[in-house]
């Protein structure tokens, strides 16, 4: 590949009339041959063979001009060179004080030394090759028109001896002894009478040291002269009219000072930027002409004479720094950017420029020093700016000195320059740090978007293929590949400027990714598998980048915390965690829904499948397909996340135990309505049974609506599956924890802990409100077997009439049959249950039979034999002899009723006192003049007044009937 073209110039300004490079450098050739002859004005040797007049003179020394002087490093005493001494064969000390390897080493061979390219090994026509004349190649001047400049110069010394060359204007000079016969042709002659003329206008006119006005008079006549020479070309050689007005113009504007007296120096070529353009084209002149890149071994030699042209120049040591910093700098570029060398050189070069602008504040250095390090800064940030771009395995040794010039440039030119700068305290601006943090954010936004189209293109290529990653997936590992490569390639450059380098690159592409990943997160409202795997891999890449960064700041002075601030966390457990929940909710939603359905259409067949319900089979085989699901979900927190679809599970089974016992109604719904209490008629017999049309509106009422239900959902056997269904949620709820249990144990995310910490055990709510739900169940059926499919031979008849001819017996019959159709039906972990509950409805009705049947019944001391003898025979109905429940079981709810049993055949008188005394006990000696009438509790007690009431209410004697009608004036008919 061609090598690039070098930058503009900072020093070419407006040259008008345009002088071109080629111009520039034969002018700039011509001053340095003038500057390089004898202050004593002895005849200056020519190098060419043909005048042998110049041959036969002695070889004339070069002194310093006596106006010359410079603290340069370069110029240590060394024997005074001379265009004609031979080349030294020794190590450049300038090459190496730059840090430039010599030619020999660069190449890798012995035949390294810098020649011009000469084959002959030094030497020309047998002679060695001088500095003059390596001078000459490097600067691509001809032998002719070197001939030429130094038989003009042996005249213009001769002809003016003790004249030191900055006494003279070099150009005029040229015109006054250079006639056309000296040139090849005519066209080569006014070619360079037009240069001389241009530069005589630049330098004088356009750009003069010391400015002049735009009336000047000489200056306008002077530009006259020169453009009509231009237009009509002038003889020169001779001493005659038009060179002598040229001369006058020149001489009067070169001698000049600034208060318009003269001077005995000329100043016709140090005028800004003429001067730093000449000076440019001999700095130039130190490359090797066939190997660019490279600086000419003879280089000390080489710059000692062109610095004696500082003079002619208006160079300081300031200037020459700033401009050899450029040309070393512009090298680099020119010749592709591969000799690391040339930069380093360069970088070197601009500390000293920044000791120079740290000693003068000299306006018009400053504004040079901006106009060459803008350019040469612009040159930099346009590489690390996008630094990923820039760099790779091949040229990354180059990264470091890019990046030492550029911070090199900007101090200078921020601290230096800068009046916004010197306003604040130096504390508060750190040059250097601030710069780089600007190149790692700025390139890795950069690297990012690229990274951002690439992971899109990727998508779309893998679209057609199975299970394709969705794009901030691919982008996050992609992210993650972009940080590593940082870390390990360009962070440890970066580093020795700023020690937070890595730290810096991790939080930006931790920034540029988290506004990717919340535009997304807000756009996503349930749990997809592209949005746990782009979450997953958030998780990661962000675990990794935070990685990074502490690592990276483990040495700061605040550990770290700031770049950690620059890096808020993605939350992408959090928002996993989110839309895992709302999965839950909706799965949970739609079971509840579900539910609901199946439930209206639910009968509660007692013939179905294992007696239990299809919606209850339904619903747990569907929960345990959720908890399938769950632990299928690619996410990394099911043992967090697990109480939340355990508690969702539990409050729906919760739920369907409470939907399974709403409408059954309860125990109170079918215990029938107490009658009012009354006295017994004395000597009253009773005909047949309690008839429907006397019953109590009440129990006709209650009655009439179990009837109506009796037939379908709530009837007893369709009960007994609702508690059956119930029963058996409650035992898969076990094996339903078990199959939890596993899944955890297969979960890659699961600790020893989550299983110490019980998170499978939180059926908290089912088993308690299954149990609730049986119970209540349980009783109702108990309580419809006794109160209403049972009452026409215990409410209805039991003991109506004569206690001896309706006894106990057809219920003790009906209550057998009830008995084993419930026990063939009902599961047989919740038999006991249910037949206790019947059992103490059985005890319940029977003592209600006793205390509060109604008028139709009536007892004497003498029937309280037969009223044990049949709870004897309805305890053993339940016993089974031995087969039944449990003696201690049937102990326990026949408490009551052997407790009450006995005031039967306890005589009225001692009942009327019993019943005194406990009621002025409850009521005090308020009770003494009138008894108060004990409200009905319902909790039949032999030391409690409403029982004692009671037995005295169905006491059929004289003594009881007397106190009842005395004390409360009770009738003897409803």
């Amino acid at each position: 590949m061609p090598s690039p073209p070098p930058l503009s110039s900072p020093f070419a300004g407006e040259l008008t009339p345009k002088l071109s490079i080629s111009e520039l450098r034969d002018t700039a050739y011509e001053i340095f041959v003038a500057a390089c002859r004898t202050s004593s004005a002895k005849p200056l040797s020519s190098s060419n063979g043909h005048h042998h007049a110049a041959a036969s003179s002695p070889s004339v020394s070069l002194t310093r001009s006596p106006s010359y002087s410079s603290s340069s490093e370069v110029n240590t005493p060394s024997p005074t060179p001379s265009l004609q001494r031979s080349i030294s064969s020794t190590a450049s000390k300038m090459k190496k004080a730059l840090g430039l390897r010599s030619s020999s080493s660069k190449k890798g061979n012995g035949n390294g030394r810098s020649d011009g390219g000469r084959s002959d090994g030094g030497k020309r026509n047998g002679r060695p090759l001088t500095v003059g004349e390596l001078m000459r190649v490097q600067m691509r001047v001809s032998e002719s028109a070197d001939s030429r400049i130094r038989r003009a110069l042996l005249r213009i010394a001769a002809g003016q001896v003790g004249k030191r060359v900055e006494s003279m204007v070099l150009p005029l000079e040229l015109l006054q002894q250079l006639k056309s016969s000296d040139f090849t042709d005519q066209q080569e002659y006014e070619a360079w009478q037009k240069r001389n003329l241009k530069v005589l206008e630049a330098g004088l006119i356009l750009h003069p040291s010391q400015p002049i006005g735009k009336a000047d008079t000489v200056a306008q006549r002077l530009r006259q002269i020169i453009h009509g020479a231009l237009q009509r070309p002038m003889e020169t050689g001779k001493n005659n009219e038009s060179l002598q007005v040229l001369r006058s113009a020149v001489m009067s504007l070169a001698c000049r000072s600034s208060d318009g007296s003269l001077f005995d120096t000329c100043h016709w070529a140090d005028g800004i930027p003429l001067n730093l353009q000449l000076y440019e084209m001999l700095l130039e002149a130190c490359f090797d002409a066939n190997d660019e890149s490279s600086i000419i071994e003879e280089v000390d030699e080489l710059m000692e004479l062109i610095k004696k042209t500082w003079t002619i120049l208006g160079i300081s040591q300031l200037l020459h720094n700033l401009c050899f910093s450029w040309v070393l700098f512009n090298r680099f570029v020119a010749t592709g950017q591969v000799d690391n060398d040339l930069l380093s050189a360069a970088d070197g070069q601009l500390d000293e420029v920044a000791k120079d602008a740290k000693t003068t504040k000299d306006p018009t250095y400053s504004k040079l020093l901006s106009s060459t390090l803008t350019p040469i800064l612009s040159w930099v940030e346009k590489r690390l700016l996008a630094y990923h771009d820039t760099f790779d395995h091949g040229n990354i040794n180059t990264m470091s000195v890019v990046v030492s010039l550029g911070l090199s440039a900007a101090k200078i030119l921020v601290e230096d320059i800068s009046h916004e700068y010197r306003r604040k305290r130096k504390g508060e601006v750190d040059v250097t740090r601030s710069r780089i943090e600007t190149y790692i954010r700025s390139s890795l936004r950069t690297a990012f978007a690229q990274r951002m189209e690439k992971a899109d293109s990727s998508r779309r290529a893998s679209k057609n293929q199975p299970n394709p990653l969705p794009m901030l997936a691919i982008l996050a590992k992609d992210v993650g590949e972009l940080a590593a490569q940082e870390k390990k390639v360009f962070s440890p450059i970066l580093k020795r400027w700023h020690p937070l380098a890595a730290g810096i690159a991790v939080a930006t592409l931790h920034a540029c990714y988290r506004n990717e990943l919340m535009q997304f997160v807000s756009s996503i409202t349930e749990l997809t598998s592209d949005a746990v795997l782009i979450l997953r891999a958030a998780d990661k890449l962000e675990k990794d980048l935070v990685q990074t960064a502490v690592e990276d700041s483990v040495d700061s002075d605040d550990g770290g915390k700031a770049i950690i601030r620059e890096m808020p966390p993605y939350e992408a457990e959090t928002a996993i965690g989110n839309l895992v929940k709302v999965w839950i909710k909706t799965r949970v939603e739609g079971l509840k829904e579900r539910v609901d359905a199946n439930l209206q259409k639910e009968v509660w067949n007692p013939h179905a499948s294992q007696g239990l319900a299809p919606s209850a089979v339904d619903v747990m085989h569907v929960i345990d397909d959720t908890i399938e699901a769950f632990f299928q979900l690619p996410i990394p927190m099911h043992p967090a996340l697990l109480p939340d679809l355990v508690d969702g599970l539990d409050r729906l089974l919760q739920y369907y135990g409470t939907k399974a016992k709403s409408g059954c109604g309860s125990r109170n719904s079918y215990l029938p309505t107490m009658p009012a209490l009354t006295r017994c008629e004395l000597g009253s017999k009773f005909q047949g049974v309690f008839k429907k049309k006397d019953k109590s509106p009440n129990s006709q009422k209650k009655n009439s609506q179990v009837v109506a239900n009796g037939n379908n959902a709530f009837g007893i056997l369709q009960l007994c599956v609702r508690i059956n269904t119930l029963h058996n949620i409650r035992m898969e709820l076990e094996a339903l924890e078990k199959r939890i249990i596993t899944h955890l144990r297969n979960s890659e995310t699961s600790s020893l802990e989550d299983f110490s910490n019980g998170l499978c055990k939180q059926f908290d709510l089912t088993p308690a409100a299954c149990w609730e739900a049986i119970q209540q169940l349980s009783e109702t059926v108990a309580y419809i077997v006794v109160f209403h499919d049972s009452s026409h031979v215990l409410w209805d008849s039991l003991y109506v009439g004569e206690a001896s001819s309706s006894r106990i017996e057809p219920f003790l019959k009906e209550m057998e049959q009830h008995l084993l159709t419930i026990s063939d039906t009902i599961h047989e972990k919740v038999r006991t249950r249910i037949i206790s509950d019947i059992m103490r409805a059985s005890f319940d009705g029977f003592l209600l039979v006793l205390l509060a049947g109604g008028p139709l019944r009536a007892f004497s001391k003498q029937d309280s034999q037969i009223i044990e003898d049949d709870f004897k025979s309805l305890k053993d109905l339940f016993w089974a002899n031995g087969d039944g429940l449990p003696a201690d079981l049937i102990n326990k709810y026949s408490s009551t009723a052997r407790e009450v049993l006995p005031l039967f055949r306890t005589d009225s008188d001692v009942l009327i006192e019993r019943f005194r005394r406990l009621t002025l006990e409850i009521y005090g000696s308020a009770a003494r003049s009138r008894l108060p009438l004990p409200p009905t509790s319902g909790q039949w007690n032999p030391t409690e007044p409403n029982t004692l009431l009671r037995v005295l209410c169905y006491r059929n004697d004289e003594v009881a009937s007397k106190f009842l009608k005395k004390t409360y004036n009770l009738p003897k008919k409803l």
